[in-house]
């Protein structure tokens, strides 16, 4: 956190919620009526303190339509049906020991597939 976004969130930030990750998620103090036909320049400020490293893939697709304006209500974790087929969210692993890496991969350490025994080259006679 930088030190003009520490002091942002102390005099003007209101906390409304964390997510599962630890993250907090703030808006500006005392600006709930949005103009209409201001733009983007009339909107509440939101924004998000991030638990360690700041990655943006770390934002859970819920915080994200909140802080994005796409919803106005505050997700709670109690607040959307979960369905059994949905995977709980991961942030983007690139980068780390945690990165996927197929079979065959140099990084992970391993070469190609062998070639099938029934395959025979063509040669002109």
């Amino acid at each position: 956190m930088t030190f003009g976004t520490r002091l942002l969130t102390w005099f003007c930030g209101e906390l409304v919620g964390t997510d599962s990750l630890g993250n907090r998620y703030y808006r500006e103090k005392g600006r709930r009526e949005f103009p209409r036909g201001g733009g983007r320049f009339s909107r509440e400020k939101r924004w998000v303190i991030y638990a360690g490293e700041p990655e943006g893939s770390k934002v859970p697709p819920e915080w994200h339509a909140w802080l994005h304006h796409t919803v106005d209500e505050v997700p709670r974790p109690d607040g959307r049906r979960r369905y059994p087929w949905e995977k709980e969210h991961r942030p983007n692993l690139t980068g780390t020991p945690y990165a996927y890496r197929p079979p065959g991969s140099i990084l992970r350490g391993g070469g190609s597939r062998p070639v099938a025994t029934d395959y025979e080259p063509w040669t002109p006679e």
